[in-house]
C-alpha cells in the first residue's frame, strides 16, 4: 500500500469508474518517478514478486513458462513481461496507464526480451476467452481496482482450463497497522474488518489514488467465486539481504507482520 499521509487523504466509499479514472491518472503523473525510484530493485527483465525482494527466479512459482501463453495485467514498465519472455513464454503485457506503457516501451528497447504492450483495464480484458495458460501480476491491478471479484472472473475467463491465475498483493494483515517503516507501523491502529477504501484526494475532493483492502477469507472467495481452485498462498520471509525501505515496507516490520501475500490459482478443466 503506497503511504501518503498529507492533506487530502481519508478513507470513504470510492465505485469502480472512479477508482480506474483516479489510479489512471496518478500512475500516469508518477510513472517515471517511479520507475527512477525503484528500477535497481525491481530490474529491466525480472519478476519481483514483492518489496521483499524475492523473484520468481527463486520462488518458482509459475512452474516452466516455456512455450506457455502468458497475460500479464498491471504490468507496470513490464519487466515481469520480459523476464518470463527471456524464459521461453510468450507474453504480452497490459496496463490501466499510458505513462507506465510508455516507460515500458522504453526498456523493451534496451532489452533482447521486448513484449506486446497494450493499454486496458484488468476488469475489461479484451482478449476472446480460454486465450492464456497464465494470468501473471505482481503488486498490479488487484489492490487498485473496486470490483476485485470482477477482476477474478475476467482471468478465469481469458484462461485455459489448467491455466493457473498467480498475484501478488499488499498482506491484508497489514492494513490494520499504520502504514509506516517503524515501531509506529507495528501498532493496529484500526480494524482489520473495515474495508473502506483509502483514498487521496485534491482540494476539490475529487479521487486522485485509491486501494482497496480485502480480507484474507474475501480474497479466497472472490478466487473460488470466480471458478478458480486456490493451490496455495505464499507469505514471503523478509530476506536477511534485504536493507531497504520501501514505502511502510521494511527489515523491522518485514521480519514481524507478513507484508506481501502471493495467490496462486488453478482454472480446472471441465468435467
Amino acid at each position: 500500500m503506497e503511504s501518503d499521509l498529507s492533506y487530502g487523504v481519508t478513507r470513504r466509499a470510492l465505485d469502480q469508474a472512479d477508482t480506474a479514472s483516479a489510479n489512471r491518472r496518478w500512475w500516469d503523473e508518477e510513472a517515471h518517478a517511479y520507475y527512477l525510484e525503484h528500477g535497481d530493485f525491481l530490474g529491466d527483465d525480472d519478476l519481483v514478486w514483492g518489496p521483499e525482494g524475492l523473484r520468481e527466479a527463486e520462488l518458482g512459482l509459475l512452474g516452466d513458462p516455456r512455450g506457455r501463453r502468458v497475460l500479464e495485467i498491471g504490468c507496470g514498465a513490464a519487466q515481469g513481461g520480459r523476464y518470463l519472455r527471456s524464459q521461453g513464454a510468450d507474453v504480452v503485457s497490459t496496463d490501466l496507464s499510458a505513462a507506465m506503457l510508455r516507460q515500458g516501451r522504453t526498456l523493451n528497447a534496451r532489452s533482447a526480451h521486448g513484449v506486446p504492450l497494450l493499454q486496458c483495464d484488468a476488469i475489461a480484458l479484451p482478449f476472446a476467452a480460454a486465450s492464456f495458460d497464465l494470468v501473471v501480476t505482481a503488486y498490479g491491478a488487484v489492490p487498485f481496482v473496486a470490483d476485485s471479484a470482477g477482476l477474478m472472473r475476467e482471468a478465469a475467463r481469458v484462461l485455459r482450463p489448467e491455466g493457473r491465475l498467480v498475484f501478488s498483493t499488499t498482506h491484508p494483515m497489514r492494513w490494520a497497522f499504520a502504514d509506516a517503516p517503524g515501531p509506529e507501523g507495528l501498532v493496529v491502529h484500526q480494524s482489520y474488518f473495515d474495508r473502506t477504501p483509502y483514498v487521496e484526494q485534491d482540494d476539490s475532493g475529487r479521487a486522485t489514488y485509491a486501494e482497496h483492502h480485502r480480507t484474507v477469507g474475501d480474497r479466497v472467495r472472490e478466487i473460488t467465486g470466480a471458478g478458480l481452485v486456490l493451490e496455495d498462498l505464499v507469505e514471503p520471509e523478509w530476506p536477511e539481504r534485504n536493507a531497504q525501505v520501501w514505502g511502510g515496507w521494511s527489515p523491522l516490520r518485514g521480519r514481524l507482520i507478513p507484508g506481501t501475500a502471493v495467490f496462486v490459482a488453478r482454472r480446472p478443466s471441465a468435467g
